[in-house]
Formats: structure tokens, C-alpha cells, sequence
């Protein structure tokens, strides 16, 4: 029972790590990638599907995006969208695809960027941190109902702490990458 509890509390974790991961891959540091259109989506024949779906998204050079539809009825509302999203990023348009310039980061964009980023990953502690709380309320509720002992509760209790600690170091290392990543010229 107790490594049931250990098992889905490392699993919260680590889709808790997941989420600041995936958060920080959406911020804009002046260097092309795709996870930058990950959040947007476009109006297509009266369904709104993400870009992934309706066009190729590819980086030609490192300040460049590409965005080639499948079908070119869809480039208007592809660049509708990203020109609407809260990117601030400009297609450029030439009938056939779309070409999106990622201009340089402002010194002080990027120290927004950074306050940003350190807020996903104090969110990203504070989830981690209550799935501990949720465990080991978890581990005391089974202690009286399993009847084991408070030393077994105690030693998954240390358990659940390592687990916590792993992922908030994880957590703290994604952070201090990904302000490098924002604070390189």
C-alpha cells in the first residue's frame, strides 16, 4: 500500500515538472522554434484547430520560422492568428507560406521574460509541495486504517521528502537553463 503511494506521488511530480517544462518551451528567447506556435490556433472551415494540424512548422535559420498549410485557403487565418496571438511576432506573407521573423529580445523583455519564467517554476513548487501535503495526509490516513506501523509511516514520509526534493531540483535546473537561454545575447 505504502508504495502505491509512493508510486502516484512521483507521478504527480514528475507531470508536475511536465507542466513547467512544457510552460517555459512557449517563451520567446530570441532563437526560432516551434514550440513557440504550440498554443496557437486558427478558424478553419467554422472549427478552430490547433496550427500543428492545419500547416508544416519548421525553423529555416535561428531568428526564422516557416509555416507551409496544407491547404493555402487556410494561410489568411494562420497569419490572422498568429498576428492576433500575444506574441508579437509579424508573418510575413508570399502567397504560398508564411515567414516569421523572431526579432531580437530587449534587454528589458528579457528580464520580464526571466520574472515569467521564475513564476512557472514557483507554481511548479507549490504543486509539487501539495502533492507531498496530499501523500502524506494519504500515509497517516492508512496508518490507521491498515494498521501499520509509525515507523513505516515515517520512512515513506522521508521517502515522499527525496521524491519532493528530486523534482524540485529539476524544477530549479529547467529554471537556471532556460534563464541562460533568455539572458544570452
Amino acid at each position: 500500500m505504502i508504495n502505491k503511494v509512493l508510486k502516484e506521488t512521483e507521478e504527480k511530480m514528475k507531470k508536475s515538472v511536465e507542466v513547467v517544462r512544457q510552460e517555459f518551451a512557449k517563451i520567446r528567447t530570441g532563437k526560432a522554434t516551434t514550440a513557440l506556435l504550440d498554443g496557437i490556433k486558427a478558424e478553419y472551415y467554422g472549427s478552430v484547430l490547433p496550427l500543428n494540424q492545419l500547416a508544416n512548422v519548421s525553423v529555416s535559420d535561428v531568428h526564422t520560422l516557416v509555416v507551409q498549410p496544407w491547404d493555402k485557403s487556410a494561410l489568411q487565418a494562420i497569419e490572422k492568428a498568429i498576428l492576433t496571438s500575444e506574441l508579437g511576432l509579424n508573418p510575413i506573407n508570399d502567397g504560398n507560406i508564411l515567414r516569421i521573423p523572431i526579432p531580437p529580445l530587449t534587454e528589458e523583455r528579457r528580464k520580464d521574460l526571466v520574472k515569467l519564467c521564475k513564476k512557472f517554476a514557483e507554481d511548479g513548487r507549490v504543486a509539487i509541495r501539495n502533492v507531498r501535503r496530499d501523500a502524506i495526509e494519504h500515509l497517516r490516513k492508512l496508518e490507521k486504517e491498515e494498521h501499520f506501523s509509525e515507523d513505516d509511516r515515517k520512512r515513506a514520509e522521508n521517502e515522499i521528502q527525496k521524491i519532493t526534493d528530486k523534482h524540485i531540483k529539476l524544477i530549479d535546473e529547467l529554471l537556471e537553463h532556460k534563464e541562460k537561454e533568455i539572458m544570452e545575447v
